[in-house]
């Protein structure tokens, strides 16, 4: 048995018990930075830091206070904040008290809050701000369960309600509660079982009321170990988290981030991303499609503003990059040695002078690897980035499998997979394609659902992901799509919508997001929604400057223009796979208005039914097959 099998099968109970270790080891090296913002209120943020000791302290008196409120192991505690420093050492709180944390997302509306707090019996809420207070305010009469309410942000919070009191407090009663029993927290850390909950991850369903995951400490503690034995990180390495770490994928990195003793660089603010990343300079940073979508799509508009002669310096260099990335993935694969011909080096030389560097510098220029995950990533736009030095190792994972089952392997990364299975986890694939899991990452089951529970996990562990996908003769994994997804046409060809709208998304710079439709029809149709920087700037361009988004998604030539485009994917498609048709959506799909999950993946039932009409409209007339 290897050095890292022995490690992962002889891993602690917790990541609470790896939390002390990293403590012990390293008190002093940095742990976490995180903005402050600036007194005025206008300026660049301050950023500051913590240790881990400095981290523990505050770690430590959040679960001695969550103690002193009678919080009792596996009880749950809620978390309602976007992501910020507090969450982490709150979360962490949580674990070393023993209690488990149900994770909520700050954009969740009231109804939605209290159906969480309620089904899942959480006895304290820790909340961001007024805003968050507000919603569990509105339902308190329905939540028997919950005694305490703990505000982070207490700005415009009145606190002299009981029920009430801010992090601070909670935070001093924790360390008055130490003085008086100092091996509180440890003695909880140390009665910590691997089966006992950690968290719960309510899936944010497309029907119906989302499922409660029940994951355990184990499935944190093996994450850890399993992230670090893929050696993709170091000790060394400087982390960018903005992900929402109420959702599986945020919160995987917090585990690995415990184990492997890096720096994490903490901001959830999206509108920031670009300002931070030269400020932080990460090594490393998670992100989902969407936002690698928006960088390219950003590029493109950029150049294409700059004029003719830019753009199509930007248009040859993204071949060349794409060319590049496909040659040496390719070397590499043959070879072990990432390889390209002479003539496309030299040309991938200037390229990257005139164009890739300083797309590499506005990713803070240290950026070493990028993990993708949460939905595909179009291979094309993922070969542009890797022929630009920006390399995206795909991964692929679902809040039932503690959200890393599969990542690229660093050099051998193959853009278009997500890689292969961590260490410890077993894949196969069913006889109709479906991917089949089984290892310590995969949750215990739905939360009061036993039913649903069943429908997925086998008893002999192997679970159901929903997902289609072929693998590799040397274990490389492809996901094709969700196997609910796939669309049969009326002539009874199936289509994978994903793969489609991920090519368009290729070919396109204007698109935000698109859903092909065909579901037992005799052609494919599609909703096309555009990205409104982009847009703006190419209306300006056609003497359509000042007007509104949805005025210019309804001109002609902005029509005419993504026709175009659409062209360009059909030329590349099967018959039965073209979009006959498309209309222009009046507006951007967005999380408030429930089309896209917090993770930014589309949700195609809200979406066809809030747009049944424009659907109906492609198919008016239409001799159905």
């Amino acid at each position: 048995m290897s050095d890292t099998q022995t490690q992962i099968q002889n891993r602690p109970p917790s990541v609470a018990t790896l939390f002390l270790e990293r403590v012990e080891r390293t008190p002093d090296a940095e742990a976490y930075r995180y903005p402050v913002r600036a007194a005025s209120g206008s300026g660049p943020d301050d950023w500051k830091s913590l240790t881990w000791s400095q981290a523990a302290e505050r770690v430590y008196a959040i679960a001695a206070g969550l103690v002193d409120l009678g919080v009792r192991p596996e009880e749950r505690v809620a978390l309602a904040s976007s992501t910020r420093v507090e969450w982490i050492l709150a979360d962490l709180g949580v674990m070393c008290a023993g209690a488990a944390t149900t994770t909520v997302y700050p954009q969740t509306n009231a109804d939605e809050s209290a159906f969480i707090l309620s089904d899942s019996e959480s006895r304290v809420l820790i909340a961001e701000d007024a805003a968050q207070l507000a919603k569990a305010v509105a339902r308190r009469a329905d939540l028997p369960h919950l005694h305490h309410v703990v505000v982070v942000d207490a700005t415009g919070v009145e606190t002299d309600d009981d029920w009430v009191l801010t992090l601070a407090d909670l935070e001093a009663r924790g360390a008055a509660y130490l003085e008086k029993h100092p091996e509180a927290v440890k003695e909880r850390i140390g009665e910590i079982t691997a089966d006992q909950l950690a968290t719960l991850i309510y899936t944010s369903g497309t029907t119906g009321r989302p499922k409660g995951v029940r994951l355990p400490h184990d499935n944190w503690s093996y994450m850890a170990k399993a992230i670090a034995a893929t050696g993709l990180l170091t000790g060394d390495d400087v982390q960018y988290l903005w992900l929402p770490l109420a959702h599986v994928f945020g919160k995987v990195l917090t585990s690995g981030h415990v184990e492997i003793g890096h720096v994490t660089a903490v901001d959830g603010r999206v509108d920031k991303i670009i300002e931070n990343l030269p400020v932080v300079r990460p090594t490393y940073m998670a992100a989902v499609p969407r936002i690698f979508e928006k960088v390219y799509n950003g590029v493109a508009a950029k150049a294409r503003a700059g004029g003719g002669a830019k753009y199509k310096i930007f248009q040859w260099a993204a071949g060349v990059s794409r060319e590049y990335a496909k040659a040496t993935q390719d070397s590499f694969r043959r070879t072990g040695s990432a390889t390209a011909p002479f003539g496309l080096t030299a040309k991938h030389k200037v390229a990257d002078a005139l164009v890739y560097a300083k797309i590499r510098e506005a990713f803070g220029g240290n950026l070493r690897a990028c993990i993708s995950g949460s939905a595909a990533l179009a291979p094309e736009i993922g070969y542009f980035f890797a022929g630009a030095g920006i390399h995206i190792l795909e991964g692929y994972g679902l809040t039932e499998s503690s959200a890393a089952s599969f990542v690229n392997p660093g050099e051998a990364y193959r853009t278009g997979t997500v890689g292969k299975p961590l260490p410890g986890t077993e894949v196969r694939i069913a006889d109709d394609g479906e991917i089949l899991l089984r290892g310590p990452g995969i949750m215990q089951g739905y939360h009061g659902l036993p039913e649903k529970t069943a429908e997925v996990l086998e008893s002999d562990g192997w679970f159901h992901t929903g997902d289609i996908g072929e693998l590799s003769a040397d274990g490389y994994l492809r996901i094709t799509d969700r196997k609910k997804d796939l669309i049969k046409t009326s002539g009874g060809k199936y289509i994978a919508p994903a793969e489609v709208e991920g090519q368009f998304k290729a070919v396109c710079p204007y698109v935000s997001n698109i859903l092909v439709h065909g579901a037992d029809r005799n052609y494919c149709t599609a909703l096309i929604a555009l990205d409104e920087p982009a847009l703006l700037a190419w209306a300006a361009e056609q003497g359509l400057a000042g007007r509104s988004y949805a005025e210019i998604v309804a001109a002609p030539g902005t029509v005419e223009m993504v026709q175009g485009y659409v062209d360009q994917l059909n030329e590349g498609l099967q018959r039965w796979q073209t979009i006959k048709k498309f209309r222009l959506l009046p507006r951007d799909l967005d999380i408030e208005n429930g089309e896209l999950t917090p993770s930014l993946k589309l949700k195609r039932p809200v979406v066809e039914r809030a747009y049944k009409g424009l659907i109906d409209e492609m198919y008016a007339g239409a001799r159905e097959a």
